[in-house]
C-alpha cells in the first residue's frame, strides 16, 4: 500500500481508506464490521474515516470497539461534525462543535482526531465563528487537523482568505468516473493552497465494480440490494450506466485489472487526490481495493473510459 501526504499536514494516509457510511453501526452487522476494521489494517490501509451521524453515533461507537487496543499512533482517524444528531443538534456553532467533538471522542475512545472535518457548509452560522471554534479544538490537542466535505469554490475561499485561525488540509467530494465536478475549480482551489482530496463514491456506490447487469435484478447480498444501503445507489442504477461500465470491463482487462481496480486507479491517478474512501460489507472486498494502489494504467485506457462515462450519462443527470 503506497502513502501520500494529506495537504499541509504531517499526516501521510494509505492511497486506498476505509469508510463507515451506511454500513457500520447500519446495514452492516457488528462482528462483520469489525472483522472488516481488522482486515483493513491487515492489507496496509491506515486511514479510517466516519462521521457522528452515521446511524447518529452507532458507526463512530463499532468503529471505537473495532480500535480499541489498537496502538493510537498506528492509524489515521478521522470523523465530521454537522449532520443532524435529534433534538436540535446540528450545524456548526461553536456549542455545537464543542458539544459534538466530545460525544464522537467518547464513542470513538480517543483522545484526539487526526481529522475533524466539517461535514457539510454550515449556512445559519457565521464562518468566522465555526473557524474560530475548530482552531480552539485544534489547540486544545483533541484535533490535529481540520478537514470540510462538500463546500462550494466561494465557501473553500473564503476559509482560506481568513486570517488567525487554523485552516483545512482536506476536502472530501464525491469523486468517480462518473461523477467529475470537482475537477472543475475545487481540485484546482485546493491543490493551489495545501488542501488534499479525500474522496468519496469513488465506485459510485458500488456500480463501477462492474456487478451490476444492465439487464438483471440486483444480486441478493448487494449494496443495490439493501433495505438499509440502498438508498444511496438509486440514482447509479440507470440502465445507461449500467451499460457504460459494461463497456468499460474489456479496458480494465487490458490494464491487468478488476474493473473496481481499474475505477480507483483512475481516482488516483490525480495528484491532488489524497485517498479513495471504500466502504466493505466483507473483509474480502477490500483485498481487491487495495490492488488498486501504485497501479499503472497507460493512460489512453483511461481516456476510453471516460469517453464511455461521458456518453452513458443520462440525459437528466447534472
Amino acid at each position: 500500500m503506497k502513502l501520500r501526504k494529506l495537504g499541509a499536514s504531517d499526516l501521510h494516509v494509505s492511497e486506498i481508506s476505509l469508510g463507515t457510511w451506511l454500513t457500520y453501526g447500519v446495514g452492516v452487522e457488528k462482528d462483520t464490521a469489525i472483522k472488516c476494521v481488522h482486515h483493513a489494517f491487515e492489507v496496509g490501509i491506515n486511514f479510517i474515516d466516519t462521521a457522528n451521524v452515521y446511524g447518529r453515533g452507532s458507526s463512530e461507537t463499532v468503529l471505537g470497539e473495532a480500535l480499541a487496543g489498537r496502538r493510537r499512533d498506528s492509524y489515521v482517524l478521522a470523523t465530521k461534525v454537522f449532520g443532524d444528531m435529534g433534538g436540535g443538534n446540528q450545524g456548526l456553532s461553536r456549542v455545537q462543535i464543542e458539544k459534538q467533538l466530545e460525544d464522537s471522542l467518547k464513542r470513538l475512545r480517543t483522545d484526539y482526531f487526526d481529522l475533524y472535518q466539517c461535514h457539510r457548509y454550515d449556512t445559519n452560522t457565521p464562518l468566522e465563528e465555526t473557524m474560530e471554534a475548530l482552531t480552539r479544538a485544534v489547540k486544545s490537542g483533541k484535533v490535529r487537523y481540520l478537514g470540510f466535505s462538500e463546500w462550494s469554490p466561494d465557501q473553500i475561499q473564503a476559509s482560506i482568505d481568513m486570517k488567525g485561525v487554523e485552516h483545512f488540509v482536506s476536502s472530501q467530494p464525491q469523486y468517480s468516473l462518473l461523477w467529475r465536478r470537482p475537477e472543475q475549480k475545487v481540485i484546482p482551489l485546493c491543490a493551489k493552497n495545501g488542501i488534499s482530496q479525500i474522496v468519496w463514491s469513488p465506485l459510485a456506490q458500488g456500480v463501477l465494480t462492474g456487478k451490476y447487469d444492465p439487464n438483471k435484478p440486483a444480486p441478493a447480498g448487494t449494496r443495490a440490494a439493501s433495505d438499509n444501503m440502498g438508498g444511496a445507489i438509486k440514482g447509479w442504477m440507470e440502465k445507461s450506466w449500467l451499460e457504460g461500465v459494461q463497456r468499460m470491463k474489456p479496458l480494465a482487462q487490458e490494464a491487468g485489472l478488476t474493473m473496481a481496480q481499474f475505477a480507483l486507479a483512475w481516482v488516483l491517478r490525480e495528484p491532488n487526490i489524497a485517498s479513495a474512501i471504500v466502504g466493505a460489507s466483507r473483509p474480502d472486498q477490500l483485498d481487491d481495493n487495495v490492488k488498486a494502489s501504485g497501479a499503472k494504467v497507460d493512460p489512453a485506457l483511461f481516456a476510453k473510459a471516460e469517453k464511455i462515462a461521458e456518453e452513458s450519462r443520462p440525459p437528466r443527470t447534472a
